[in-house]
């Protein structure tokens, strides 16, 4: 009797073991589905806010085509009316040009700092670049052609004039605000990361008195990472130990073939959440 009731809990202990082992299970499951979906989600919206720039600049150059339209048939007439018409469609033309130029750059912009890096995206934007500087020569034979045919076109002239220096000038503010962004960027997605042994880290000050970083540290004694591409760490130690606060969901510690240890990072954003500074303990 005594054996069937040793046999019965024993089993009853195998069986609540599978049942927590199968819930580690899925959680580890879960964190990774909704890592995936934050990422996937991330890639849309970044892929949705470049398709819609590039349909306003596709839109702005068939506004454009009709307005070229328009001044070659107005061209061909007389009479102060058909001039006006010139003169209206021409300052369409060159403010519609300007909004191009500036979508084209905001596309850029979109396309350097975004995690989607496709090919195809670059070769659409050099298209829409080239599309551009052949619009601009369309614009000049245009001109010329108004000009040969007498067309009183003085005050448009001024207005061009002042068009082309306010583009220069929204050049100017486009690229210092681009160079100021991207700063921002960098600075944004910069960490740094340092292992070492317990001596090593309390002769930088990283450890003191049990506590990590929290005196004036070596900062020079860190590495410095873009978190966007740096997402692997090497060890190079058999034993590690993360120091600072990160979720644990957002990296794993895993061992190569040598048995020495890798840090991989998961979800970049959450882990560096909560700091910008690593520090793993090795032996």
């Amino acid at each position: 009797m005594k054996k069937i009731v040793l046999v019965a809990v024993g089993l009853l202990m195998l069986t609540a073991c599978t049942h927590k082992s199968g819930d580690a299970k899925n959680d580890a499951l879960q964190h990774q589905r909704d890592s995936l979906t934050r990422i996937i989600e991330q890639k849309d919206n970044e892929i949705e806010d470049m398709m819609g720039t590039m349909n306003d600049i596709e839109e702005g150059f068939r506004a454009i085509n009709e307005a070229e339209q328009r001044v070659t048939i107005a061209k061909d007439g007389e009479g102060s009316t058909s001039a006006e018409r010139i003169r209206e469609n021409m300052s369409f033309i060159q403010n519609q040009m300007q909004q191009n130029r500036e979508l084209i750059n905001k596309l850029r912009a979109q396309l350097r700092q975004s995690s989607v890096k496709g090919d195809q995206l670059r070769r659409t934007l050099d298209n829409l670049t080239r599309q551009m500087e052949e619009k601009d020569a369309q614009i000049s034979q245009l001109r010329a052609e108004l000009e040969a045919k007498d067309v009183q076109i003085g005050e448009l002239n001024t207005q061009v004039s002042n068009l082309n220096s306010n583009v220069s000038h929204l050049q100017e503010e486009s690229t210092q605000k681009s160079q100021t962004i991207s700063s921002q960027d960098k600075q944004l997605n910069t960490a740094w990361f340092v292992y070492g042994t317990k001596k090593e880290l309390k002769a930088q000050r990283i450890i003191e008195d049990g506590k990590v970083l929290r005196s004036n540290f070596n900062h020079e004694y860190f590495t410095k990472i873009d978190i966007r591409v740096d997402k692997e760490i090497r060890l190079y130690s058999r034993s590690a130990k993360v120091l600072t606060a990160h979720p644990q969901s957002s990296y794993t510690l895993t061992q190569d073939a040598n048995k020495q240890y890798i840090l991989r990072i998961t979800n970049p954003q959450l882990f560096w959440s909560t700091s910008k500074y690593l520090v793993v303990l090795v032996k």
